[in-house]
């Protein structure tokens, strides 16, 4: 017989059921479903059974015992509602750690693609001038750490200076396969350190037929030392001004002239939009402008460099010719004079449009044969020859009289109206590297022997 005390007689029905394991299961869940309250449910027994002695839960009874089980109420139902926000909260538990995991992954591939990158690694915050510069694998076959010894011994005691700035000077140097290199180093302070830093960090990334190639660097020192290629025909500031008594094998001919403005836009364009971090060179100038035994462009100093365009924001009452500026704050500007741009000398702001201003002056001094800045006058190429850009007819009156007659005259048009559409005002109506290169490939005659795989490496 089964009964219990709260469930008002509804358990009793089973009270005729035959007693075994499956009958007592019967019972508990009778209660459970009957009752709101624990309850104890009362079974009597009146013969013993075999069960009783397998079962844990209750012991073997004697015949006509009773025994009592306690059963606790069932579990309280859960509400439609509720359900549906346990739904909801699971699914937006759910949510969240796939979006954490696709974050994780995602970080994951970048910080991956950022080593296999050719980039330069700092080891330090960057602010001590002792941190290592390190570089991948990829960038150490092609350029070379060097010891300080080593460069003592190639470049003889640093006996022969070919180049000298304001912070660095270049050495000739010669390696053991009597190759030749330029050895640069930099003027020894914590501030132009990180200078130093900053372009080797640049330099390691390019790859150009136009731009300098870095054979290696030293950082054992507090002096920064760079190794390049040797360009052994000068710049084309010395090409173009340099000389005053020129013949007519150092006078750089009309046809090397557009070569190498179009090799410079070319540069540029890899700088400002096929690197993985656009750059800003900063200091495009002739003198930077270096030429090889066949006449080719190679654009070097990227000391002023910016990477991703970050900005320089210099005082509003700074002047960049000031001569009381001093030659740190000149450091931290980018630039020379007669070719950094205005908008850049009022805003401090650093973009692609600054090298576009500057390659603009580079194509006035190669039509006209006139340096950009005099510094004996002050005067400004700019403000001489700008106002004749717009008007096609005087463009004659503008050339290099050193050219004679040897120059083609709508070249030379072509020529001086890019130059004054680099030069405009505001800078965001300048045209690009690359529309610049489209203009001199479709109208400039001169430069076609460049497009034709015979002859492109024949020289100019």
């Amino acid at each position: 017989m089964a009964a219990c005390n709260a469930s008002n007689g509804k358990v009793s029905k089973l009270v005729h059921a035959p007693v075994s394991r499956a009958t007592v299961g019967l019972f508990v869940c009778g209660c459970r479903c009957c009752c709101s309250i624990p309850c104890i449910l009362f079974l009597c027994f009146f013969s013993q059974f075999t069960f009783f002695v397998a079962s844990k839960s209750i012991p073997t009874p004697p015949p006509a015992s009773l025994v009592l089980i306690t059963v606790p109420p069932p579990s309280p139902p859960v509400a439609i509602g509720n359900s549906h926000s346990l739904l909801k909260l699971g699914i937006s538990i759910g949510a969240s750690a796939l979006l954490l995991a696709v974050i994780f992954v995602m970080a994951a591939c970048f910080k991956f693609l950022r080593r296999k990158r050719d980039r330069v690694v700092f080891i330090g915050d960057g602010d001590d001038e002792n941190d290592t510069v390190l570089y991948n694998d990829e960038r150490k076959k092609n350029s070379g750490r060097f010891t300080w010894d080593e460069m003592q011994k190639f470049t003889m005691n640093f006996s022969k200076v070919i180049g000298s700035g304001g912070f660095s000077t270049v050495y000739l140097a010669q390696f053991p396969d009597s190759t030749l290199a330029a050895v640069k180093i930099h003027s020894g302070s914590e501030r132009l350190n990180l200078v130093y830093k900053q372009e080797l960090e640049i330099l390691l990334q390019l790859r150009h037929d136009n731009i300098i190639k870095l054979l290696g660097y030293c950082d054992e020192r507090e002096e920064g030392v760079l190794v390049f290629e040797y360009i052994s025909n000068g710049s084309l500031q010395e090409k173009l001004h340099g000389f005053r008594d020129r013949t007519s094998t150092s006078l750089l001919s009309w046809k090397s002239r557009m070569v190498i403005a179009y090799q410079l836009a070319q540069a540029i364009e890899y700088l400002h939009d096929k690197c993985s971090l656009q750059i800003v060179h900063g200091d495009i100038k002739a003198s930077n402008i270096l030429l090889d035994d066949k006449l080719n462009c190679k654009l070097c100093d990227f000391g002023s460099a910016r990477m991703g365009f970050s900005s320089m924001v210099l005082p509003p009452s700074s002047s960049f010719y000031s001569s009381s500026s001093s030659p740190m704050m000149k450091q931290l500007m980018m630039g020379s004079p007669g070719y950094v741009d205005p908008h850049y000398l009022r805003t401090g702001i650093a973009s692609k449009k600054n090298d576009i201003y500057s390659f603009g002056v580079i194509l006035l001094e190669v039509i006209t044969g006139i340096e950009a800045f005099c510094s004996e006058k002050g005067q400004m190429l700019t403000s001489i020859a700008g106002p004749m850009l717009k008007n096609h007819e005087t463009v004659a009156e503008m050339m290099d009289p050193q050219l004679g007659r040897d120059y083609d005259l709508e070249e030379a048009r072509v020529m001086a109206s890019i130059s004054a559409l680099c030069l405009r005002h505001p800078a965001s109506l300048r045209p690009s590297a690359a529309n610049i290169l489209q203009t001199m490939k479709d109208k400039i005659a001169s430069i076609s022997f460049l497009f034709s795989p015979e002859k492109k490496d024949e020289g100019i």
